[in-house]
Formats: structure tokens, C-alpha cells, sequence
């Protein structure tokens, strides 16, 4: 059965439960045969000051998906031009990878803003978007392209910026990193400045 890669891009600054249950679920749904967890080392729409180091946050999501077979992490915008954009990852991909498809894992608040990615038409042509259901998301006319499908996932509200504030006020993040990334950033000193 010809089975597709889903490509989860995300900052992941620091991956979070959420993270997990969307890919985990996404997984089953839509028949994936992996999902990688594509780590930008820059988005083009988010300041980079407040990232930790790109090699920080892949050891994070390495920690994380550990024990799932179907879940791995990859490297690969950390080897391609700044800032990182999906269509030249997508294209590096299809070149290095020429007999795999691939999926792009989005959440459903980033249809609003999709027609300003790079390309975004390239991108549709080029692969299916899962769309994964968002707290306060707006219906979108992209929702009704071929390639767009809605994922049946769990509605999740965790944000890696409400978890960096918990760590920078030394209070508990238990349940909200899986136990591997909590000691991660406990044993570095992350987010604390």
C-alpha cells in the first residue's frame, strides 16, 4: 500500500504533549506510515531570539519520541538556506526521497495565513495537507481543495510559550513535556533566563 510520510515542521521550542498526541493521532487517522518531526532552525514568521538552539530543541524531540517507532525527528532545514521555507524543505525531500510521498501536517489556524507562505500553490500540488483541528479556528474556503484534508485529532491548547513561563517561574511542567524532555530541560537550564 503506498502509505505516506506525514511531515510535522514545528519550532518545537520545546515539544510538548500536545505535539504528541496530534502526531499519534494523525498517524492512525490518516494511515501514515511515520511521521518525522521536522525541526526549523528559523520560521520565517516567528523571531528567532526566543529559540533555543536548534540542536537543544532536536534533542528535545529525539528524547520525546524515543519508544514510538512511527515517530522520528529529523535534521534536515538545519542543512538548507535561512530562513527555512516548506516549499524548498518539500523540495530537497522529493529529490533526496524520490519514492516516498509525503503529507504536510498543519494545524487548521495556519490555513488563514497560508497564501502567504512561499508558494503555497507549489505546495498543494506538490502534497496533501492533514489539517488538524485548532482552538478558535476560522472555516476556510482551502478546506474544500483536493489536496486539504481534515484529520479527526483531539482539539489541543497547550503552547510551548505558556510551558517556557511555567520553567522561567520554576514551577511544574509535569504532564505537559513527557518525562525525557522535563529532565532535558531541567538538567540544562533551559528557559530560565
Amino acid at each position: 500500500m503506498d502509505r505516506s510520510i506525514g511531515l510535522f515542521f514545528g519550532s518545537f521550542n520545546p515539544i510538548h504533549t500536545g505535539h504528541l498526541i496530534i502526531a499519534s493521532a494523525i498517524a492512525e487517522e490518516a494511515n501514515l506510515e511515520k511521521i518525522w518531526f521536522v525541526v526549523s532552525p528559523q520560521n520565517p514568521f516567528k523571531p528567532s531570539k526566543s529559540l533555543l538552539h536548534e540542536f537543544d530543541r532536536y534533542d528535545m524531540v529525539q528524547a520525546a519520541i524515543a519508544d514510538n517507532h512511527r515517530l522520528m525527528v529529523t535534521d534536515v532545514e538545519f542543512h538548507l538556506p535561512r530562513p527555512s521555507f516548506t516549499i524548498h524543505t518539500l523540495d530537497h525531500l522529493r529529490a533526496k526521497y524520490p519514492e516516498k510521498k509525503f503529507s504536510l501536517i498543519i494545524g487548521q489556524d495556519n490555513l488563514e495565513s497560508f497564501h502567504k507562505w512561499k508558494e503555497p500553490d507549489r505546495i498543494l500540488e506538490s502534497c496533501n495537507l492533514l489539517v488538524y483541528p485548532r482552538p478558535d479556528a476560522k472555516a476556510n474556503e482551502l478546506l474544500l481543495h483536493p489536496a486539504v484534508k481534515m484529520v479527526n485529532a483531539p482539539l489541543m491548547d497547550i503552547s510551548a510559550t505558556y510551558i517556557r513561563n511555567l520553567v522561567k517561574k520554576k514551577k511544574s511542567i509535569r504532564y505537559l513535556v513527557p518525562e525525557p524532555v522535563a529532565e532535558l530541560i531541567l538538567r540544562k537550564g533551559y528557559y530560565l533566563d
